[in-house]
């Protein structure tokens, strides 16, 4: 099993990473670990570089999933996949979720820093089926259908 899920800020990438990666005993990669430089503000790393910390996690493993919202990484790891999950979540349930979402200690130093990016974040989610960048629903659609593989879309948040 090597698994992509890609979809909106507050889809629910991670949870249902993490969830794949429990049950199966599996390895999990959340992009955002390798997709920006640590400074401030946040900028983005280069393709090779984030491809470059990426692939000894391929190689080291033989089974995984890698969850993010980076289409331009996400295309590279389509030879290596054995499925592909597009979480297709409407803004609404996003940005609940978003709200609802536990303390990500591998992104934010507190739960307090991350609450107060909280605004920031919904505008972000909010613009998803408007953007036309990497992140956009238009690129994900894109990144879906070139996939001739066994793919899933999901388009309700799990009761």
């Amino acid at each position: 099993m090597r698994t992509i899920i890609f979809g909106n800020s507050g889809s629910g990438k991670s949870t249902m990473a993490r969830g794949m990666c429990q049950q199966f005993k599996i390895s999990h990669l959340d992009l955002d670990t390798i997709a920006w430089l640590p400074s401030s503000p946040p900028r983005r790393r280069t393709l090779t570089d984030s491809m470059a910390m990426m692939t000894p996690f391929i190689e080291a493993n033989k089974q995984w999933v890698i969850e993010g919202c980076y289409s331009d990484l996400l295309a590279q790891l389509l030879p290596h996949i054995t499925q592909m999950i597009f979480i297709d979540l409407s803004i609404e349930d996003c940005i609940v979720n978003a709200k609802n979402r536990p303390w990500e200690p591998h992104k934010y130093p507190s739960k307090t820093l991350q609450d107060e990016n909280l605004p920031m974040l919904c505008d972000w989610i909010t613009e998803y089926e408007k953007r036309e960048d990497g992140f956009s629903l238009q690129s994900h659609l894109e990144l879906f259908t070139s996939f001739n593989g066994y793919k899933q879309r999901i388009s309700r948040n799990k009761e």
